[in-house]
């Protein structure tokens, strides 16, 4: 039931069809949340007339939910999945009896927050502030895509004061998302108690002095809620934000306009008394007796991969006398995919997103070739991330580069939501380590194995080289999931093999989990990752001019190891890491697990970060924390 924003108005019979389907959801909502003994039902009580009249008007179809020309409705504030589950169930997207007795019950689709497996929700969300800078990435996809869709955004305000959405206002004015309308519920109460007491803002202020325009309207009046709404889609200038009055519990007098409700199911004498003044038949029994009969969900309907296309090219080869380092080869890759894929019949189309760093992660060629498909997002790693996140889903190869302390530290809650959200994005980092030198321990990331490694959904690889560095973002670009790739600053020479020729050139290619044994050894094995490779390699030959031959191992995919050459580099007697990483979370550690979990006992020592670098040139901050070549050496020696 799709009835368009065509019409300049609402029918009486259309305002009399939302009436009734609005009393019902009021009564859904009380059913599943008093069934639940838990869940939002204020808010969505608040919000429902507003859902209501979107998703019956929305260009969707619930016969085909996933229809690529659809309309994107985003709802920002998550908690308030009992209205979006009633509103859904009420134009036809899946059965109201189905949503009411599944409602937060372990191993249903219906949780407690809007998840983006369920027909007709876009996006996972409850972690409040990132609804509308996922709703920036669906209306650049639109126009990425030449697709004609819009995009709607529905928030509460009190996540207005969240900092991210100060950022999503500024990303969508600049870059024009005209197709974007944001809906807030504006019922001045929160969790705690009153908006103006909680944390007061100034929400009109803040959207018109980032050059938005404002609309208002009654939140329950369906003909306002209509008109507002078709003016947002009409509108052809800038995005629109939508103040929609609106009143915590709305239906029921009890509940009107108290903040207690808003996280609070009613009891189910609340809920009698409820059902009875909305003029709504008891069945709570009959629900209770089906939600008690569920012994487990019914199995989660995948939603269709977008399909990607592209052409990787053929890899550059850097030979042995080049000097450069990994974040400008993963630049010339970049360029090299725009220049395959961008405009290009039948091919995916690409995104870059930058945080102002153009230049030192590299993506400047790319920028400057493809200024269509580069989005400058300023000092904004937010709502960056969350863009990219979002972006991604939409069948748009997209990458996010960015320095490892922003990219990583600062927007781990935006990438474990990207993760919820099973985007395929390739995130890529510079400036990693100690290795950072000269800036100092507020740049110098050293703990983004760990962290990534949180996220199951993500995988980790660090190159050894510019030739391992091309070849893996060209792997990435042409995969779907979410990669991060950490890249280096530091300039050197390629890793060579023994008669002198690249090592990872010429036939090789790079095999997601498969770690690559630079030089062979049986009397110890120094396993090692990134821009300690060659490092490593030179500590190999004062090793074997000592008269011990250790293996050199290097591990670049850190989220899935290779067991097979870690069970023959215990074989070997002694194994030590080697890494640029904090030594508590890095490769040491996942290599000492999968020791201990198959009962491997070699003499084993972890080399890695043991504290906070300083300022200085990274070699002598390699020497201060134990990590020179020749402390490798004298560490393989002593474990002999």
């Amino acid at each position: 039931m799709s009835w368009g924003f065509d019409s300049e108005k609402l029918s009486e019979e259309k305002i009399a069809k939302l009436k009734d389907l609005a009393k019902l959801a009021r009564g859904d909502i009380l059913k599943m949340t008093t069934l639940a003994k838990s869940g939002h039902p204020g808010g969505s009580m608040s919000s429902i007339d507003i859902y209501l009249v979107l998703y019956s008007c929305a260009n969707l179809d619930p016969a085909h939910p996933y229809w690529a020309e659809r309309d994107r409705i985003v709802i920002s504030h998550g908690h308030t999945s009992p209205g979006v589950y009633a509103a859904l169930a009420g134009v036809g997207f899946f059965e109201v009896d189905s949503v009411i007795t599944r409602f937060r019950k372990a191993g249903t689709i219906f949780e407690g927050h809007v998840e983006r497996g369920i027909p007709g929700v876009e996006w996972s969300s409850g972690n409040l502030g990132q609804g509308l800078s996922a709703g920036c990435g669906f209306a650049l996809a639109s126009k990425l895509h030449q697709r004609n869709y819009q995009v709607f955004v529905v928030m509460s305000d009190g996540e207005q004061a969240k900092g991210q959405v100060g950022e999503a206002r500024r990303f969508a004015k600049k870059y024009s998302l005209n197709n974007l309308t944001v809906i807030i519920d504006y019922n001045r109460l929160q969790l705690s108690g009153p908006l103006d007491k909680i944390m007061p803002q100034n929400i009109k202020e803040n959207y018109l002095a980032d050059g938005w325009e404002i609309l208002e309207a009654d939140g329950h009046d369906y003909q306002q809620i209509y008109q507002a709404i078709r003016t947002g889609v009409k509108n052809t200038q800038s995005p629109i934000v939508i103040m929609a009055n609106t009143l915590m519990g709305k239906g029921v007098s009890f509940m009107e306009n108290k903040f207690e409700f808003h996280g609070m199911p009613l009891t189910s004498d609340e809920c009698a008394t409820a059902l009875s003044e909305l003029g709504l038949e008891n069945d709570m029994e009959r629900y209770l007796h089906l939600r008690n009969k569920i012994l487990e969900g019914k199995p989660e309907k995948k939603r269709p991969p977008e399909k990607i296309k592209i052409d990787s090219g053929q890899p550059r080869s850097y030979g042995p006398d080049e000097i450069t380092d990994n974040r400008s080869a993963f630049g010339q890759a970049l360029k090299d995919l725009g220049q395959l894929n961008s405009n290009r019949p039948g091919r995916s189309p690409l995104a870059v997103l930058d945080c102002d760093l153009v230049g030192s992660v590299k993506t400047q060629k790319f920028a400057q070739d493809h200024p269509d498909h580069f989005f400058q997002a300023g000092i904004q790693e937010h709502n960056t991330a969350t863009v990219a996140g979002a972006l991604s889903t939409q069948g748009i190869v997209t990458f996010f580069a960015d320095f490892g302390v922003f990219g990583v530290d600062e927007t781990y809650n935006q990438h474990r939501l990207n993760d919820l959200n099973q985007t395929n994005l390739k995130l890529v980092c510079t400036h990693n380590g100690i290795d950072v030198g000269q800036d100092g321990k507020t740049h110098q990331c050293i703990d983004y194995v760990g962290i990534i490694n949180n996220l199951y959904g993500y995988k980790i690889i660090i190159p050894a080289d510019p030739n391992q560095t091309d070849r893996v973002i060209r792997y990435i670009a042409s995969q779907p999931g979410n990669f991060f790739v950490g890249v280096g600053r530091s300039k050197f020479r390629v890793i060579l093999k023994e008669d002198g020729s690249p090592f990872f050139a010429g036939d090789y290619q790079f095999r997601y989990g498969k770690a690559e044994v630079i030089r062979e050894g049986n009397q110890a094995a120094i396993i090692t990752t990134g821009s300690m490779v060659h490092r490593a390699v030179q500590a190999w030959e004062t090793l074997k001019k000592r008269g011990c031959r250790a293996r050199i191992i290097n591990v670049s995919c850190l989220s899935n190891l290779d067991e097979s050459t870690l069970t023959e580099a215990a074989g070997t007697g002694i194994v030590v890491t080697y890494e640029d990483h904090n030594v508590k979370t890095g490769l040491g550690s996942l290599v000492a697990n999968f020791l201990a979990e198959n009962s491997l006992v070699p003499r084993f020592r972890k080399l890695g970060i043991t504290s906070y670098g300083g300022s200085g040139l990274s070699e002598d901050l390699f020497r201060i924390q134990g990590l020179d070549i020749e402390s490798l050496v004298e560490t393989v020696l002593g474990g002999r």
